[in-house]
């Protein structure tokens, strides 16, 4: 058997896509919870966790890089936003405006996720005929 890194993008990009849909979850708690008294929103850490698993050398190119992740590395992490202070008397910092543009916005990222995903596929597809 050979070893291949065929799958390696498609693997960041799964992560990545499953790390946009709990977003798009702890998003929808937020929007749910917004008349909640004292509930602070909740948001989903997984573009800084990608970054650290990438690693700062300047000398490995991104396949590189990319072969070298670890998937137990790129667990998202929900956390709860204590640091964004609430304006309201009754202790939510939940935003309704914020959280529909984010909610926008995370909809957009994982669309084109799953588009690179099935362009993954595609190429490999296109290499086989």
């Amino acid at each position: 058997m050979f070893q291949t890194n065929v799958f390696d993008y498609v693997r960041v990009l799964d992560k990545a896509a499953d790390a946009s849909w709990l977003r798009n979850e702890a998003i929808g708690n937020n929007i749910s919870n917004v008349d909640t008294p004292g509930y602070k929103r909740q948001d989903v850490a997984f573009e800084s966790v990608l970054k650290s698993a990438l690693g700062s050398s300047r000398y490995e190119t991104t396949d590189a890089k990319v072969a070298s992740i670890r998937s137990n590395c790129l667990a998202p992490k929900v956390f709860t936003d204590y640091a964004n202070y609430s304006y309201r008397l009754d202790g939510n910092n939940v935003d309704i405006e914020n959280e529909n543009v984010m909610l926008a916005e995370n909809q957009l990222k994982y669309q084109g996720l799953i588009t690179s995903i099935n362009q993954e596929f595609a190429n490999l597809k296109a290499v086989m005929k």
